[in-house]
């Protein structure tokens, strides 16, 4: 017993370690994508600015070029009253700003393709951000864990209800976690929406010096961005903590995840319901909606199925659930030996969480004949109460 503590602490120490590094890694891979975003932010500024003067200075001479050749054909006209030498310079002048609006309106050109591609880059460093600061929160987590006591891990694992208790309060502090970057999410849009309200006031002053056509593509433009901003902000939100789940309770959310599913993905979903539906913890409703969300996601990117039965049945002491699809399927044997396809690596996930709320997970499948997951999890009689 004591080589085996001598082990696990080698192999503890040595997971920390490296997990120190990565987290090493990953804040100096954010701090730079903040500079780079910072300094794309400052030129997409810039390059905001330099639109709008051009923009105005292109009108200027679209107005003087029309002034131009007005003078221009009045001097023509009046051979009496104007010289040689005063329509020589009437259409020299007309020239040139004919070359000055046309050098004008390329530039106006570039500055437009030029904002676009800074606000795109802008959207990927944000993106890139975001996920650098959700993997160092976990690995913050995994590694408040790893630097516990191992005595009083060791402790906490021999007993099975109080094993269940960690399950759930890891799984109930992933949640809040969750939570909250859904309420950053959705409080701190401003900075990112900053982009399109520079370009309404470029559209404004395009409306006032009576530009139709090209505020109209931009209101376009516009609208199809705000529109999927919105759409991807709310899908994140929803996706992180279903409101349904709060209010409504597990089957309710899976009810409509199982919906969505089927109108996303065009797969034909099927949801049934057996046993007398209760409300249990919300760490336990919610790491069930997980583990269902987990296997749906396989079988959209992995299982090329047509048609996935989803099946819950409340059972007095236990809730169980099957998830069966009709894909290609694999070697289910396999599933231990070969974690190397994101499909297994998804499905050896699922059973740990399972397991952390002592919980039983079997998997039925063979290549072409589809795939059955079903898991059972244990409820006492307090989780049972609403």
């Amino acid at each position: 017993m004591d080589h085996l503590t001598i082990d696990i602490n080698r192999i503890i120490k040595n997971a920390i370690s490296v997990m120190e590094d990565s987290k090493y890694q990953i804040y100096e891979i954010c701090e730079s994508a903040r500079t780079e975003l910072e300094s794309l932010e400052q030129e997409l500024e810039i390059v905001l600015q330099d639109t709008v003067k051009t923009i105005d200075k292109v009108d200027q001479l679209e107005l003087d070029y029309r002034r131009a050749r007005i003078r221009l054909t009045e001097v023509s006209r009046d051979f009496v009253k104007y010289k040689e030498a005063d329509i020589k310079s009437a259409y020299e002048k007309a020239t040139q700003i004919q070359l000055d609006l046309m050098v004008y309106r390329e530039k106006e050109s570039y500055l437009k393709a030029r904002r676009d591609d800074l606000q795109k880059r802008v959207r990927n460093v944000e993106n890139s951000i975001e996920r650098a600061e959700t993997i160092g929160s976990q690995i913050n987590v995994v590694l408040e864990y790893l630097s516990g006591d191992l005595n009083q891990i060791t402790r906490i694992v021999e007993s099975a209800k109080t094993r269940q208790l960690l399950g759930l309060k890891i799984i109930l502090a992933q949640e809040e976690e969750r939570k909250r970057i859904a309420r950053e999410i959705h409080d701190g849009p401003a900075q990112s929406l900053a982009n399109i309200v520079l370009r309404t006031e470029i559209a404004e002053r395009m409306l006032i010096k009576q530009e139709f056509m090209m505020v109209q593509e931009e209101l376009v433009d516009l609208k199809g961005q705000v529109r999927s901003g919105l759409e991807e902000i709310r899908k994140i939100i929803y996706n992180l903590r279903p409101m349904a789940l709060d209010d409504l309770g597990l089957v309710p959310a899976l009810r409509k995840f199982t919906q969505d599913f089927e109108e996303k993905t065009r797969i034909h979903t099927v949801f049934e319901l057996t046993g007398k539906d209760a409300r249990m913890p919300s760490a336990m409703e919610a790491a069930i909606y997980r583990l269902v969300q987990e296997a749906f996601t396989n079988v959209y990117k992995h299982a090329s199925a047509s048609h996935v039965l989803l099946e819950i049945n409340f059972q007095p002491h236990q809730i169980s659930l099957v998830i069966q699809d009709n894909g290609i399927g694999f070697h289910s044997e396999l599933i231990e030996k070969d974690v190397s396809q994101n499909v297994h690596f998804g499905l050896v996930g699922m059973r740990e969480r399972v397991e952390l709320i002592e919980g039983r997970m079997d998997l039925d499948s063979n290549p072409g004949q589809g795939t059955k997951i079903m898991i059972d999890i244990p409820t006492t009689a307090e989780s049972r109460k609403e």
